[in-house]
């Protein structure tokens, strides 16, 4: 069989879940440059040069790889992408915020590749994970009330795949106003109360950066009125399972929702 000739041959990924999922396509002899926030896969960070922050980029060693693709995310890596066009760089910006954006995703970076086969493949994967949480959680007589904090200062809830894992599982996003929201300031809970009068079953954390603090959640003037803070039903998911908007969050991040809720069934249900 001939080997297809075409597709991007030497591709820098500025975020983290195209470069796992090129790894998880077997296709990571593309990659000639990663994000320095780059934890998975854990190899990746061992032999691919880093090349970039998440609003910062080394340009210069950019355009030293003479990758033939740059792949970002957002409107957060516009004045990093808008340099490299300018440079005479390829560069695809992605903008997935949903469960179906990041199925577009996948099958978009494998025609990059010229691999749509692989991509396809990923997306039945996780599809099929999908459609086992979906069908465990219809038998779910009370669904529990899920708030997901992704930052406590200001506070601000969860983006959308996030909300729409949740419920996935099992759960009810306690903010489904907010998560369509793509931006984090537009989803920042000005009033702490609110949360309290949404009266959450679970509290979920995933605070970027930094280590979510449950105690410090419980301590929150009026949140002992929670039921989450009550029972104590607050987790954390580290924002690489769950916030990367790629694999990670369609494995690792829904299966911690999955435990989490369905724990959380058979003990008040």
């Amino acid at each position: 069989m001939i080997k297809n000739s075409y597709g991007a041959k030497r591709i820098v990924c500025l975020t983290e879940e195209t470069t796992e999922a090129l790894y998880l396509m077997g296709e990571q002899d593309r990659i000639v440059g990663i994000s320095g926030f780059t934890v998975r896969p854990t190899i990746a960070r061992k032999e691919k040069p880093k090349v970039s922050a998440f609003t910062s980029a080394k340009i210069d060693k950019i355009l030293a790889l003479k990758p033939d693709l740059v792949l970002a995310f957002s409107d957060m890596q516009a004045d990093i992408t808008a340099e490299l066009v300018r440079a005479g760089l390829q560069v695809h910006v992605f903008n997935q915020r949903s469960v179906n954006e990041i199925f577009d995703m996948l099958q978009t970076l494998g025609a990059l590749i010229g691999e749509p086969e692989k991509a396809a493949l990923l997306v039945e994967q996780y599809q099929q994970n999908i459609d086992a949480c979906l069908e465990q959680a219809k038998d779910y007589k009370t669904k529990p009330v899920i708030y997901f904090e992704e930052w406590d200062n200001p506070l601000i809830s969860g983006i959308r795949w996030v909300a729409e894992l949740g419920e996935i599982a099992g759960g009810i996003d306690a903010f489904p106003d907010l998560s369509k929201e793509a931006g984090g300031k537009n989803r920042i809970i000005a009033d702490p109360q609110e949360v309290i009068k949404r009266q959450p079953d679970i509290i979920i954390g995933s605070w970027c950066g930094k280590k979510f603090r449950p105690e410090r959640v419980a301590e929150r003037e009026g949140w002992g009125d929670i039921p989450a803070v009550k029972n104590k039903q607050i987790f954390e998911i580290k924002s690489v399972e769950i916030l990367q908007p790629g694999p990670a969050a369609l494995t690792d991040g829904l299966q911690r929702l999955e435990k989490i809720i369905g724990d959380w069934v058979a003990q008040y249900v």
